[in-house]
């Protein structure tokens, strides 16, 4: 171990990718994860409602 060595390689692939297209997967996977929990919630409260729960 020299003491200058790196976490990653210079030549790491992602690296090499345009910003955009790094930061188009960062939405696409955040986007995807936001609308996963909307349809757990959603499943959450038909399942609530069915039971009779129901705030009102």
């Amino acid at each position: 171990m020299s003491g200058n060595e790196s976490f990653h390689e210079d030549d790491d692939p992602a690296l090499k990718q345009p910003l955009w297209k790094r930061v188009g997967w960062l939405v696409v996977i955040w986007t995807g994860s936001v609308l996963a929990l909307f349809v757990v919630a959603l499943l959450l409260r038909s399942f609530m409602t069915a039971a009779g729960m129901k705030s009102h």
